[in-house]
């Protein structure tokens, strides 16, 4: 879900790169005239999508154009004219508006980003990975249902109805897999775009499995074990997703920030912030700074809210909502990381807020007003010690004895929460549980304000 709503390339491309794929999918009572068209709708948007947005994609149109070559599906210069079209289209669409906002003509993103990681081989500044990276770890947890590809994919392949629609939507996909494979560098991201038809192939055996449950013994027990590793799943990936949120301690730091700064700060203030690279890696991002009070404008000036809008209940949202903007504070944020700049007194002197990782390395008197903890991993509860959990636990406490688990989740109480569950889980499982441990990752520093000494050395 994170990765879903971040705009990197990779997501962007998924979503145009899943309706190409459909194109390739048999149609009910299909002319060949349309299939045909779909084909080429197929090479058209994969060539604009690689061209915009990621090169890799060349890698995959590369399978599935030999497989349309091998089916006679379209003739070799109706592939080539599908593939000048996309280029065109991709080409005229990337170029322009990226060198605009690069400021540099004429620039093809994705061809240097081509020439970075292929032809020069830096990819593996980022790190590398083994070659059945993407067999062994990267495709069994993006299926993460096990039976996907321990009983789902095989079954396809095996069964003699569904064998050739499945090895056409898995073969092509996972040869662009094997293709990617050579690149040192390895990311999931990289490689999303093959789980939407492997998924599609396990679905066709589920469906078979399914509808013939009532034949015999082994349909109906695989059913049921089809069924429960779905709410299996289900439940794992909740459980994943609500420890993924206690790994992101910048972005919690942020939205403390934003709720105590205005406690020390008159209506108006300009504040600026600075945010070290922990806080910036685990969370931060433009979306969840606070844009400046609007400027007043003379055509379209804001309302000006009534005396009474200030302390009076009956005030009109709008006059409610002026007020609240006009009285923002004015944030002023900071990701330097430069290490000769860290270093030097007057650099921290212009700020009033800092979100760091450690405290000590922030020059000059600071005051800790807040400190957020992240994951730090797991640990098994026994009995006899799942009472009394330490601060950097989740869990041990004695949450949800103030009031109810809704009203704790209204509150964002999360860890109430938590204490409610470990404590109904543990009288299932005779006080065993596994406890998720934390530890103090992001401070929110304030400066504090400087004493001034008078008459005789006395200091207020």
């Amino acid at each position: 879900m994170y990765y879903a709503s971040r705009t990197l390339p990779n997501f962007f491309a998924f979503g145009l790169v899943t309706v190409a794929l459909a194109k390739l999918l048999p149609q009910v009572q299909s002319s060949s005239r349309l299939h045909t068209s779909d084909t080429r709708t197929f090479l058209t948007l994969l060539t604009i999508t690689g061209i915009i947005f990621r090169s890799e994609l060349a890698l995959l149109l590369i399978p599935h154009t030999l497989l349309i070559l091998l089916r006679r599906q379209l003739s070799l210069p109706m592939i080539i004219t599908s593939g000048l079209l996309g280029a065109l289209v991709g080409l005229s669409l990337t170029v322009p508006i990226d060198s605009l906002f690069w400021q540099r003509f004429p620039l093809w993103p994705e061809l240097s980003a081509f020439s970075y990681n292929i032809l020069h081989s830096q990819s593996s500044n980022w790190g590398t990975s083994p070659w059945h990276f993407y067999f062994s770890s990267a495709i069994p947890r993006l299926l993460f249902n096990p039976l996907t590809y321990i009983l789902c994919i095989p079954f396809s392949l095996a069964q003699p109805a569904l064998r050739r629609p499945a090895a056409e939507l898995i073969l092509p996909n996972l040869a662009f897999v094997a293709l990617y494979s050579f690149q040192p560098h390895k990311e999931w991201r990289f490689i999303i775009y093959v789980i939407p038809p492997l998924l599609t192939a396990a679905a066709m055996s589920a469906n078979w499995i399914w509808t013939r449950r009532s034949k015999t013994l082994i349909y109906r027990i695989l059913s049921l074990a089809l069924v429960g590793s779905v709410f299996a799943s289900f439940t794992a990936s909740t459980f994943m997703l609500s420890l993924s949120r206690l790994n992101y301690p910048g972005a919690e730091a942020l939205n403390r920030l934003h709720a105590i700064a205005p406690s020390y700060h008159a209506p108006s203030e300009v504040v600026h912030v600075h945010m070290d690279t922990l806080s910036c890696m685990t969370g931060v991002t433009r979306f969840l700074q606070l844009p400046p009070p609007p400027s007043p404008s003379p055509l379209f000036p804001p309302p000006s809210p009534s005396p009474s809008s200030f302390s009076s209940p009956s005030a009109s949202p709008r006059e409610q909502a002026a007020n609240e903007t006009d009285n923002r504070l004015f944030y002023i944020y900071d990701k330097s990381e430069n290490e000769t700049l860290l270093l030097d007194p007057i650099f921290w002197e212009r700020f009033q807020w800092v979100l760091a990782e450690r405290a000590e390395r922030v020059i000059g008197r600071w005051e800790v007003v807040d400190t957020v903890d992240a994951y730090a991993g797991v640990r098994v509860v026994r009995p006899g010690d799942s009472e009394g959990g330490d601060g950097g636990e989740l869990g041990g406490g004695k949450g949800g004895e103030r009031s109810g688990v809704w009203a704790m989740l209204r509150e964002g109480e999360w860890k109430g929460v938590v204490d409610v569950v470990e404590r109904c889980g543990c009288r299932f499982t005779g006080g065993w549980w596994i406890r998720v441990v934390m530890e103090p990752k992001i401070r929110i520093l304030k400066r504090e304000r400087e004493v001034v000494g008078l008459g005789m050395g006395g200091d207020w």
